[in-house]
């Protein structure tokens, strides 16, 4: 798992061609004024724009096909985060959805994320986004999906 800020992302640009192209897309795009919806960046490569109200409590999720990069827009959330082994699985692996839902068993760690920075999920990065900081609030937030 990797937290910054949008301004700071170059600094993965090497990580792959993929992973410049996402932040590239994210630098260039008025993702503020954007409505919700999927937008294809390339092949393989999608965005997800969400507004929606965080929550008190969520499920562990982890892909196999696909990197996140979640990039908060506007508001503040916490993601609670653990290697993939420290779980079980709750829901089976939705081969579609590239997604299985878990239960965390020990280690795991909450990071707050705010306006301008992000995560990056790898698979072995279990997570659940989307909760709140101190209440319930507004958010709104891209989650780029990168192929692996």
């Amino acid at each position: 798992m990797i937290k910054d800020d949008l301004n700071r992302a170059d600094v993965y640009f090497n990580i792959s061609p993929k992973i410049k192209a996402a932040f590239e897309w994210l630098r260039t795009n008025d993702i503020k004024n954007l409505p919700d919806g999927r937008y294809e960046i390339s092949d393989k490569m999608y965005a997800n724009i969400q507004s929606y109200f965080t929550k008190e409590n969520a499920l562990y999720e982890a892909h196999r096909n696909y990197i996140d990069i979640q990039y908060m827009i506007n508001g503040e959330e916490v993601a609670g985060v653990t290697d993939y082994a420290n779980c079980t699985t709750l829901e089976e692996y939705d081969k579609n959805k590239d997604i299985e839902f878990l239960k965390c068993n020990s280690d795991e760690e909450f990071y707050k994320i705010k306006e301008n920075e992000f995560f990056i999920f790898f698979p072995h990065d279990a997570h659940k986004p989307s909760l709140k900081v101190f209440n319930i609030s507004p958010v709104k937030k891209v989650v780029v999906k990168v192929d692996i």
